[in-house]
């Protein structure tokens, strides 16, 4: 396991979640991706960040749009409280 303090470059950090270094890089100015952190101008990663934002993205079906309590009646388009 990487210690949470070892910073891991955009390349690494890409790499642990099975993502093109672009695409990180993009989502780092649209603010979807993981915390990151800037030391000088060196963009770098926790480990426990990269976690943390994965496993805010778990669903259990593709019409999960992951807001708790929130369930899509299938093939309707409609989102009902459950």
């Amino acid at each position: 396991m990487v210690h949470q303090r070892t910073y891991l470059s955009t390349r690494q950090a890409a790499a642990l979640l099975g993502l093109s270094p672009r695409t990180l890089e993009r989502y780092r100015v649209t603010g979807e991706g993981p915390v990151f952190r800037k030391l000088g101008r060196r963009v770098c990663y926790v480990w426990t960040d990269i976690d943390d934002w994965a496993n805010g993205r778990r669903r259990r079906s593709t019409t999960d749009d992951g807001e708790p309590g929130r369930v899509q009646q299938f093939g309707t388009g409609i989102t009902s409280g459950a």
